[in-house]
This record gives structure tokens, sequence and C-alpha cells, in this order.
């Protein structure tokens, strides 16, 4: 249900209304009470698009989405680099905490 923008001749009151576009125009003032209301022209058939998905799935430049995946793939080298710091040093606690095995030669 688009909103509509009415304004009254007789006052000056202004205001906004959500209803149908089935629904008939509004001609009474709530403020003053005189049948002096007009719809105002080009409003409630506005298309809104909510969300970040529509804008930067359909519409973004090719120099935006190569800029993008050049940033996305330096961020995942760097992100690498620490996880493999990180597993070095606990395959390396895991080797020192191990215990010798004994060795015989009977």
């Amino acid at each position: 249900m688009p909103t509509y923008d009415y304004e009254c001749d007789a006052c000056g009151h202004e205001f906004e209304l959500f209803q149908q576009i089935s629904e008939a125009v509004k001609k009474k003032c709530p403020s003053c009470g005189k049948l002096k209301l007009r719809r105002l022209f080009g409003t409630g058939a506005a298309v809104v698009f909510k969300g970040s998905g529509f804008y930067e799935t359909d519409y973004r430049s090719d120099s935006y989405k190569k800029a993008a995946e050049k940033d996305k793939k330096s961020t995942e080298k760097k992100s690498d680099s620490k996880s493999e710091g990180s597993k070095g040093e606990a395959k390396s606690s895991k080797n020192e905490s191990k215990p010798a095995k004994p060795t015989s030669k009977d």
C-alpha cells in the first residue's frame, strides 16, 4: 500500500496518508474539516529496494568487481599466513610433548 501526500487549500495543512490504491481520494481535511483537501501528484508510486544484495550483485561495475576480488584475495592470503603460523606452533608443541620411546638392544 502506498503513502499519499495531501494538502488542504483552506488551511494549508499537509500530511501523508497510508491507503490502498483502490481507495477513494480523501476530500475532508482532518484539521479544519472543510472539503478543500487535494491529493498531490507524483507520490505514492515509488519503488523501494531494500537490502544490500540487489545493488551489489546486479549493478556493480566491472572495475569495482575486479578491485573487490583483488582485495578479497589479499585478505585471504593474510588470514592463511596467520593460520599457518599457529598450525606450525601447534605441531611443534605436539612433537615436543611426546615422550621418547625407550630403545632396547637385548
